[in-house]
């Protein structure tokens, strides 16, 4: 796996639905991306400038909702994840 650093988290999105509400079935290329996932690494949190560091709320394990167009696609062994920054959570699932 791969450790985020400062305040980026790593996340595995959520799957994208097959039907609608009334049974029809939605292609691949017509699906919208979910915006909600599961926090999969967490770096060490923000750092300051005075070189301390602010911890990071969120921990490896969180379902969250975030921006549409937030973070960035990358992929480890096959499986497709998103790094993006702590503040482009909008918030956690409880």
């Amino acid at each position: 796996m791969i450790r985020p650093l400062y305040d980026r988290i790593i996340v595995k999105r959520a799957s994208a639905e097959e039907r609608t509400a009334s049974g029809i079935i939605i292609p691949d290329t017509a699906k919208e991306k979910p915006q909600e996932g599961e926090v999969i690494a967490v770096g060490k949190g923000q750092m300051k400038e005075d070189g301390s560091i602010i911890p990071l709320e969120l921990k490896p394990g969180d379902r969250i909702i975030f921006g549409k167009y937030s973070g960035t696609e990358i992929k480890i062994k096959g499986e497709e994840y998103l790094m993006m920054k702590e503040n482009d959570v909008m918030g956690v699932i409880e």
